[in-house]
């Protein structure tokens, strides 16, 4: 019985480390595609171009909040209706 919770919790331990890692990856990524070509210099390849010229990346972070704020109340919703049923 130990052996299996040990073996649980080691799993466990493993999976929110891969979800650290993942998310930190992103937040990279997120970095560099939004905040970093504004600074770097000209690039030469056609993605670089095209992530430096995007000026969509300013809206990203205020539409967040509103998109956020219906997805929650639609899980609130569907959480509701799940218990009710």
């Amino acid at each position: 019985m130990e052996v299996a919770a040990a073996i649980l919790s080691y799993g466990s331990r493993v999976q929110g480390w891969f979800f650290i890692m993942l998310g930190s990856i992103c937040f990279l990524g997120f970095l560099y595609a939004a905040i970093l070509p504004r600074f770097l210099m000209v690039p030469e390849n056609l993605v670089g171009i095209a992530i430096q010229s995007a000026r969509y990346y300013c809206y990203l972070v205020p539409l967040t909040l509103p998109i956020l704020a219906v997805a929650v109340y639609f899980h609130w919703l569907s959480m509701k209706l799940f218990k009710h049923a």
